[in-house]
């Protein structure tokens, strides 16, 4: 009788570093004064407020701190990698992206994406989203990325489609609407595989 072996699969590493087009992606750090800020304005900036409405909200220094002990706990059992996006050269803190839901099984995840308001207009998320995409294609060995965002967010629609994500339908109803948990708006949904070519490359 043949056997059919398993492919194998690289686990996900404990704490990534990812460098390239003048970024450095790394981990966040839920004990550092400055990652902490960061993170608590990103959550409560109003672009990120009117396009998102986190499952728990992040209010004030605690609360933020206790969302990056999650997204911690997350990275160490596997099911998803939170980056810190910077800038190369001087450290400075410009946003996050985030690998999530991670499926081992059917080598798929999602990703998603937010700049701090002084970094915008600088192309941060589109580099930042080659390089995530990249180490998911390659270190996590992942066969497809999803990436979804609310329909008419037109800036994250280019961002998607420059870096090769692939307009693929509309969700109906599948996020909350701005500041509330019970009215629903649209997700339009883009994908990209690891058998795509993309037209941006870090």
């Amino acid at each position: 009788m043949t056997q059919i072996r398993e492919r194998s699969r690289p686990s996900p590493p404990a704490r990534p570093e990812l460098h390239g087009d003048g970024l450095s992606l790394g981990p966040w750090d839920p004990e550092s004064d400055a990652h902490a800020e960061a993170w608590l304005r990103g959550h409560t900036d109003p672009e990120f407020l009117r396009w998102n409405t986190p499952l728990v909200p992040v209010t004030d220094r605690d609360s933020a701190r206790a969302s990056l002990r999650s997204k911690a706990r997350q990275a160490a059992e596997g099911s998803a990698v939170s980056f810190r996006v910077a800038d190369a050269d001087t450290g400075t803190i410009l946003g996050h992206i985030g690998v999530h839901l991670i499926d081992r099984s059917m080598r798929c995840a999602r990703v998603g994406y937010w700049v701090l308001p002084e970094a915008r207009g600088r192309h941060v998320a589109g580099r930042a989203l080659a390089l995530a995409a990249h180490w998911a294609f390659t270190d996590l060995d992942l066969h497809r990325l999803e990436l979804g965002h609310a329909r008419g967010h037109e800036a994250s629609c280019r961002i998607a489609e420059r870096c090769g994500f692939r307009a693929e339908g509309t969700l109906r109803g599948a996020m909350w609407e701005a500041g509330a948990r019970d009215a629903f708006r649209d997700v339009h949904l883009h994908a990209r595989l690891a058998t795509d070519e993309a037209d941006t490359a870090p």
